[in-house]
């Protein structure tokens, strides 16, 4: 309990910092039609501006390779959660598993509702947070800067320019050190939780010897182009690439909403040590398993 209110004071005195530093910073570059689309914001001290929420639109937190429509995992449910097709976002097309490496992942596509740590609203981890179907903020500061996301109230800090920072321990955010290359932001993510996975399609890595290096390039003032390069030896056969335009949320009172799901997740968690006759948490009724089929 501790460790977690220092983390969260210090979250939130980077962003208090980051929001005064930049207090000059020309409040139009969140205004469609302000400029033209090729003018790139810059900060003070002449950084691409990539302050603001951002999303992506697309299917990737489904699968990151290119997959038809499916049915989903409960009967009940019908097309609310029936799996998306996805376009696929891995430059060449497949991830390069090495061998017996995609069976695992089979395997976790065909259980995902009970293996995905999402499902338990576990952090998503680095490169997913990424494109989860939810919003995120970026704060940048020249020493530290933050991501805030609203999904689960997850958030990293990016340490720039230090790149003898050793992470402490592994984390569900990873440890993260960015600098810039000309105009584009790098950051080095090690250190992550082996639970993680990639998608619900259950592509998986071995946790603390996975690299993640992102790029992110502004194309235009409400668009950048994102990267991710994954290098993990134990599980693929060599490095591998995902890119997608990231989208600026221009809507005038646009913010980022509290979705903090754990407890949406309690029952599931422990409802089994609910004493006999209590309730239902909220009184929202429990989706039965499918029927079984002879």
């Amino acid at each position: 309990m501790k460790k977690t209110f220092v983390n969260l004071t210090l979250v939130a005195a980077t962003a208090a910092v980051v929001s005064v530093f930049w207090l000059n910073v020309d409040d139009s570059v969140a205004q469609s039609g302000s400029a033209s689309l090729d003018e790139i914001p810059r900060t003070p001290d002449g950084r691409p501006d990539m302050n603001g929420i951002w999303q992506t639109m697309n299917n990737a937190h489904w699968n990151l390779e290119a997959a038809p429509a499916a049915h989903g995992p409960l009967v009940e449910a019908g097309a609310h959660l029936a799996v998306r097709p996805t376009l696929g976002v891995v430059q060449g097309g497949a991830i390069p598993y090495k061998e017996g490496m995609r069976e695992i992942q089979r395997e976790n596509r065909a259980n995902w509702l009970e293996r995905d740590p999402v499902t338990k609203c576990f952090k998503p981890g680095v490169p997913r947070a990424t494109y989860k179907p939810y919003p995120f903020q970026i704060f940048l500061a020249p020493d530290t800067t933050l991501f805030a996301y609203q999904y689960s109230g997850s958030n990293r800090l990016v340490y720039m320019d230090q790149p003898d920072l050793e992470p402490a321990v592994d984390s569900w955010m990873g440890h993260n050190l960015g600098h810039w290359d000309g105009d584009t932001l790098v950051i080095d993510v090690y250190g992550q939780m082996a639970e993680s996975w990639f998608d619900r399609a259950g592509h998986h890595h071995s946790g603390w010897d996975k690299h993640v290096q992102e790029r992110y390039t502004m194309v235009d003032r409400n668009t950048i182009h994102y990267e991710a390069t994954i290098t993990d030896p134990n599980v693929f056969e060599e490095p591998w690439t995902i890119e997608m335009p990231i989208y600026r949320r221009q809507e005038a009172n646009m913010k980022l909403l509290e979705f903090k799901c754990v407890e949406f997740v309690e029952e599931l968690l422990y409802g089994h040590l609910r004493a006999p006759g209590d309730p239902f948490g909220d009184g929202l009724p429990i989706i039965p398993p499918p029927p079984t089929r002879d």
